[in-house]
């Protein structure tokens, strides 16, 4: 049965552990609730957050609206020669999915190992981490349409992919809900260790021919080392996204900062947000009950009893700070609400 609370906390329901309260609250176990959900005619005119393991958000004031937590679960495979096709519901673990796939030698997601999160909010954000994106892996995903109460498949190409990007973040924003997601992996592992980190890491282990399992691994450790724990320190991992410029542009930076991390992505370069924040004097940096944390420029955490206005107050410092400097302004990850 459908139960729909009011006046709820979502302190536990965001990785920052910002206190806020929704107006209404309602968690979805199976997709056919979504329906009984829109039957109801306020339920469509009102402001709407759509939430899984809520570690992409950061809530500044109370929501006069409704949220709705996705914990549809359930992950099953079917295998066709080489390829895996690995299907998940929206609320399932990222990294319970990741470490499914790894158990059983599907390879193409290892490199996604640890990011916090739901399996529904995989394609929105079009997750990516160590040389890996979600669009790499992604097969289609079954959503439910608000306005029409019908599930549609979206394939890849409907997706509109791009850095950190979807079609579910701008031309049908706040029009779908993601119900199920599936993914096209393969037993023959074309393992990806593009990133210094993960070759380092696998020297230092020893490992000279490493598989799926131990790519995981070092993805993980290197993670564990770099990142807080948002279940002791809240945060919602990297803050910024690593901005993407023009090669003049860049031409102009790497003049004056010869030792500026970058990477090349197709005509244009990527810089590595927390090198420019890292650059600013901002690493490890407190102000009140928020700051950078300590091994990640990039992540942004409250240690304790920060304010979703704090923490935001704190990134337009940051974001001020490293445009001056280099010229270049810093666009949030996270969602703002």
């Amino acid at each position: 049965m459908l139960k729909i609370l009011e006046n709820v906390s979502l302190k536990s329901f965001n990785s920052f552990g910002i206190d806020v309260l929704a107006k209404f609250f309602v968690e979805i176990t199976e997709a056919e609730q979504l329906t009984q959900l829109f039957a109801e005619a306020q339920f469509l005119e009102i402001p709407r957050i759509i939430i899984g393991g809520g570690s992409n958000m950061l809530f500044t004031q109370d929501f006069e609206g409704l949220v709705i937590r996705m914990n549809i679960k359930g992950i099953a495979h079917e295998i066709n020669h080489h390829d895996v096709f690995v299907t998940a519901g929206a609320g399932e673990v990222w990294n319970d999915l990741v470490n499914y796939c790894v158990d059983a030698g599907f390879g193409g997601i290892e490199n996604l190992s640890l990011i916090p999160g739901s399996v529904g909010a995989s394609p929105i954000q079009n997750i990516g981490a160590y040389g890996v994106e979600l669009k790499d892996v992604f097969e289609s995903c079954q959503s439910f349409e608000i306005a029409s109460q019908q599930i549609k498949t979206f394939s890849k190409a409907d997706c509109q992919f791009d850095y950190r990007e979807s079609i579910f973040k701008q031309a049908l924003k706040n029009q779908y809900i993601i119900t199920e997601v599936k993914f096209k992996l393969t037993k023959q592992a074309d393992i990806n260790i593009s990133y210094g980190a993960i070759a380092d890491e696998l020297t230092k282990r020893g490992i000279q021919q490493p598989k799926i399992k131990d790519v995981s691994e070092v993805v993980s450790a290197i993670r564990v080392a770099k990142l807080p724990d948002p279940s002791t320190i809240g945060n919602a991992g990297s803050f910024f996204k690593n901005p993407i410029i023009s090669k003049p542009e860049f031409d102009k930076i790497y003049a004056q900062f010869p030792n500026v991390v970058h990477f090349v992505v197709g005509d244009q370069m990527k810089l590595a947000a927390g090198w420019l924040i890292e650059q600013c004097g901002w690493k490890g940096k407190m102000v009140g009950n928020t700051g950078t944390w300590k091994n990640q420029a990039l992540v942004l955490v409250n240690h304790g009893g920060a304010t979703g206005d704090e923490i935001y107050k704190f990134s337009e410092d940051i974001i001020s700070s490293v445009h001056q400097k280099f010229g270049v302004r810093l666009q949030r990850e996270v969602n703002v609400f």
